[in-house]
């Protein structure tokens, strides 16, 4: 790699990676870049950091609701984001022209995020097993309708408080494929991208899913109507 490049790749990591957790986690989505994506790729495959800036502004709110519902825990999510991010800018020259640029960033996500379970597991736990509010929100809060009712906001909240705990027992492989398809909205297509799964596999592992996860929800929902008595 040349000085330019290197030069290059410290401006983006300093420029665009290191935000602070506060700004990453309340700026909201920004809108999809106004080039086509394929002239995007273009730039972002000459290493233009203005171009992976756009890059980031565009993902990064979505990679790390997914982190946060992975990993369930805000800071490691945060900094898997910043990893994440750095993976992709090293590994523009592997991307496929004919994959879609969403799907690639999502599958290193999910790779990312995997690893870092494995990791977590092997100490026991991660920085904050506790289930609490900051937690609760951060997993729910994207998933809130519209204006509604007291009652009914705080009875909505806790029925997707209640959904993400139950996620969080899933092993990861199925806590993955329910978050892309059922919390991410994607298309079985493009999780067997993601995964790099057949069809019918990716199919029959979210059966399976949705059924433990149907067991799970029953029986929190028993353990806190107990608790109410």
């Amino acid at each position: 790699m040349s000085d330019d490049d290197h030069r290059r790749e410290a401006d983006v990591t300093s420029d665009v990676l290191e935000l602070p957790a506060q700004v990453m986690a309340a700026e909201p989505r920004a809108p999809a870049a106004s080039l086509p994506e394929h002239l995007l790729i273009a730039r972002l495959r000459r290493r233009d950091a203005e171009a992976f800036e756009v890059l980031v502004k565009t993902h990064q709110d979505r990679v790390y609701d997914f982190c946060v519902r992975m990993l369930t825990d805000r800071e490691e999510a945060f900094d898997l984001t910043q990893e994440i991010f750095i993976s992709v800018h090293k590994h523009l020259d592997k991307f496929r022209a004919d994959a879609k640029l969403t799907t690639w960033i999502y599958r290193i996500a999910r790779n990312h995020c995997l690893n870092r379970l494995k990791y977590l597991k092997r100490r026991g736990r991660g920085r904050s097993d506790e289930y609490g509010e900051s937690n609760e929100l951060s997993i729910t809060e994207s998933l809130g309708g519209g204006p509604q009712q007291p009652d009914d906001a705080v009875q909505g909240k806790n029925d997707r408080a209640l959904v993400h705990r139950a996620i969080q027992e899933l092993d990861e492989d199925q806590r993955s494929l329910v978050v892309l398809r059922d919390v991410e909205g994607l298309s079985y297509e493009e999780i067997m991208e993601i995964t790099e799964l057949p069809e019918g596999t990716v199919k029959s592992r979210l059966h399976r899913a949705r059924e433990k996860l149907a067991g799970i929800l029953t029986r929190l929902e028993e353990s806190f109507a107990d608790r109410g008595d």
